[in-house]
């Protein structure tokens, strides 16, 4: 499978839920989260695995998740070191920081 067809998906059993990319059969990237009474997304954690490491899988997960945030106007607090990272250098984000 080439990266750009890995499809993100939004798994939500509320208050929790994660983004996830089926890598290969059996094996999947994921960024979780949960969120607060307010509707913010607190993303706590961003795992892909090591063979697939560099190249661009977790970017993805947060992009998909900037992209939710914009369409269905909740704001993100990034507990998780990458995502707080990748909000740093995305300064057309910070609008949906919390």
């Amino acid at each position: 499978m080439s990266e750009s067809s890995y499809e993100v998906r939004r798994v939500e059993a509320k208050p929790y839920g994660r983004y996830v990319i089926a890598l290969t059969p059996g094996v999947e990237a994921e960024m979780t989260f949960r969120r607060t009474t307010d509707g913010t997304m607190v993303i706590n954690h961003t795992f892909v695995p090591q063979p697939f490491e560099g190249r661009g899988i977790a970017a993805r997960l947060v992009e998909a998740a900037v992209a939710d945030a914009r369409a269905e106007g909740f704001r993100i607090t990034p507990v998780c070191t990458y995502v707080a990272a990748q909000f740093r250098r995305h300064p057309q984000w910070q609008d949906l920081l919390d």
